[in-house]
């Protein structure tokens, strides 16, 4: 049985969603880049979410937002739904695009995890060994310097979308986002603050590659490998599975979140004990989602404070 998570209003994640069985389905063509900001635009003015970053690999896709009205899940349904089927298309893919795994979500509590993740996303191609720096990724991605006040723009993919319907408008923007608690006025400050983990993301990478004696495949050589291959570098199997991060030396910010999770995990059980004993006058803690939305149960209310 899966962990129950809590959906807060406001609350910024970090995404990751990974193809099939690392096929390189996502390979950073110009077809790719247009769907993925195409559906990326559309699904996030639906449910008002907030973009912050983006990086989309040959093998899975990362994203860092806000989900301003608590509304993740539909979200995501929706956005890899739509890029799962464009996908297929494109591709003429039968069978699965995205990996049987679940989505891992990952809650950022701080501003320190917030930089930290931002700069993760940019920094993977050069992680992965793909280009020297993440400014040469030739996909869908956000560079440092647009966060907060950069615009994506992409017409409607010709593939799958009608025309005709008016929910698929013919061209899109997406505007980035600063994060929560970023105000306009430390906008600078927070681009250099990523600029810089960004930088040291980047030379770890570096160092890593040298002393694996390995070299960088480069942004041309990733955007005509075909698509059907898979990754064949090695990869960690998955046994963690974090639901939040602090950012380095945070602990005792790590310790309160981690508080946090096991009171809601516990009220969460306790209160669907009661449900499944037939109590319907159960209150569910703030946060709880599945069941407020496909049963109606009572949720307590978070009185704003002033």
């Amino acid at each position: 049985m899966s962990q129950p998570r809590e959906i807060a209003p406001g609350a910024t994640y970090l995404i990751t969603r990974r193809v099939l069985r690392r096929h390189l389905l996502l390979r950073p063509d110009a077809a790719i880049t247009q769907l993925l900001v195409y559906a990326l635009a559309v699904s996030t003015r639906r449910y008002g979410i907030e973009v912050h970053a983006l990086c989309a690999m040959s093998t899975h896709l990362h994203l860092v937002v806000t989900d301003v009205n608590g509304v993740l899940p539909r979200f995501l349904q929706f956005f890899h739904r739509i890029v799962a089927l464009g996908t297929k298309v494109l591709r003429k893919w039968e069978g699965p695009v995205w990996d049987h795994e679940a989505t891992s979500v990952v809650r950022l509590l701080t501003r320190a995890a917030v930089v930290e993740k931002i700069a993760y996303v940019m920094a993977n191609p050069v992680a992965a060994g793909l280009v020297r720096h993440a400014r040469e990724w030739p996909g869908a991605k956000v560079d440092a310097g647009e966060l907060g006040h950069g615009l994506l723009r992409a017409a409607r993919p010709a593939a799958y979308l009608d025309p005709e319907n008016p929910q698929w408008p013919d061209e899109v923007t997406l505007p980035l986002a600063l994060p929560p608690g970023i105000e306009h006025d430390g906008a600078g400050r927070f681009r250099s603050d990523v600029a810089a983990e960004l930088e040291r993301q980047e030379a770890d990478a570096h160092a890593e590659r040298q002393r694996q004696g390995l070299g960088f495949l480069g942004a041309e050589r990733a955007s005509t490998v075909s698509p059907y291959e898979r990754a064949t570098s090695f990869e960690t199997l998955r046994d963690r599975n974090p639901t939040f991060a602090v950012g380095r030396e945070q602990g005792d910010a790590w310790r309160v979140a981690g508080a946090a999770v096991r009171a809601f995990r516990a009220s969460y059980r306790a209160a669907l004990e009661r449900w499944r004993a037939g109590v319907r006058s159960v209150v569910f803690p703030s946060g709880t989602w599945w069941m407020r939305t496909f049963h109606g149960v009572s949720v307590t209310e978070i009185v704003p404070t002033t």
